[in-house]
């Protein structure tokens, strides 16, 4: 396996929590995240072998603990759909000239009124296996390590994949029992997970990773006054948790999200994540400027900027003027705005990786 680590002082842990704490670490920490296609041709030019992560060699400083779920099936498989056993959410596969994807459809809650929401399957917390979590955290102790992921406690995108993204925006508005049930429900299991997932790591996670997409391109995806009704308290219950087991919370929130930033503030949240620069007051100028110092920023390197579209010189120049924005002080970890996709050239990836341990310093 190639590595691009060089001349490191620092171990990933020490450099994440050094950047968390808003100071300078020795380089820059970097995230990853890709969708098959791409992470197998980065597999191939890194030379990773099988049973190796491509992450190691990219220099990736995070790593997730989790409990996988040992229950039984609560979802019946169907021809030509990819259904989830636990949720039940269910999706079909969509080719494009670069790959494809496995895009969300069915929407078998969309019409479902309070008794089929409240009769739906979902999984026990019980069914979850904790017994090596701590073990886990053991394995990866020299990494940041966190539980938790961009979907956990995500109220309107996941609920969406059931109900539709429509519904749910018309259930938020009208207080419709039977949307709020679902989410509620949902919540529950996964608060209660989480809970006895940091329960078993016994201290050693360091860092809750939650979710929320919030924003268009151009604009919020509901009112502030939606987002403090609805919103706002049922996340207040993950960063509750997390600051009783004494551990920031981070979120992914795609889009024009910086609207919502102050109440992250005010609840307690530390840190954000995706943060796509095209999106309007998203760029990282106008974060470090507005938040710099109160929040610490995951992500920035565009997946639909020069990354796709341009060479690797313009990848280079592009991920260094970022670096060079976003850097001082601390507070910031380098990473693609959600996951890299297949029409990204696999040179230009390296060239990304390449440019934060060369100018990540």
């Amino acid at each position: 396996m190639r590595s691009l680590r060089r001349n490191e002082r620092m171990s990933s842990k020490e450099r994440v929590l050094t950047t968390f704490a808003h100071r300078e670490p020795d380089r820059v920490p970097i995230g990853y995240s890709a969708n098959a296609g791409i992470d197998r041709r980065l597999r191939e030019a890194l030379d990773v072998k099988e049973g190796e992560w491509v992450g190691e060699a990219l220099g990736v400083d995070f790593r997730h603990v989790g409990a996988p779920y040992r229950g039984k099936r609560l979802h019946p498989e169907a021809k030509d759909r990819g259904v989830d056993e636990q949720w039940g959410i269910r999706t079909r596969w969509i080719e494009h000239p670069s790959g494809g994807y496995w895009d969300y459809c069915d929407f078998p809650l969309r019409d479902a009124d309070e008794d089929t929401v409240a009769k739906w399957p979902m999984p026990d917390p019980a069914d979850f296996d904790y017994g090596d979590v701590a073990e886990a955290c053991k394995r990866n102790a020299a990494f940041a390590v966190h539980t938790g992921h961009g979907g956990l406690g995500d109220i309107i995108n996941m609920t969406g994949m059931l109900r539709t993204m429509e519904q749910v925006l018309v259930d938020l508005i009208t207080d419709d029992p039977a949307g709020l049930l679902l989410i509620d429900r949902r919540i529950d299991v996964m608060v209660e997970t989480t809970r006895r997932t940091l329960e078993a790591a016994k201290g050693k996670i360091d860092f809750l990773w939650l979710g929320e997409d919030l924003g268009t391109q151009n604009s919020p995806l509901i009112s502030l006054d939606l987002f403090r009704r609805h919103i706002r308290p049922r996340h207040q219950r993950f960063i509750d948790l997390a600051r009783f087991y004494g551990i920031p919370t981070m979120i992914h929130t795609c889009g024009s999200s910086s609207w919502a930033y102050e109440d992250f503030i005010e609840m307690g949240m530390k840190g954000v994540d995706t943060l796509q620069p095209e999106a309007r007051d998203m760029s990282p100028e106008y974060l470090k400027k507005t938040f710099g110092g109160r929040l610490f920023f995951h992500g920035c390197i565009s997946t639909a900027g020069p990354v796709a579209y341009g060479t690797p010189e313009e990848v280079t120049e592009y991920c260094r003027r970022t670096l060079d924005i976003m850097m001082p002080g601390g507070g910031y970890c380098f990473a693609p705005t959600h996951a890299l996709q297949d029409n990204s050239p696999t040179e230009n990836v390296l060239a990304m990786y390449e440019a934060a341990h060369t100018y990540g310093r």
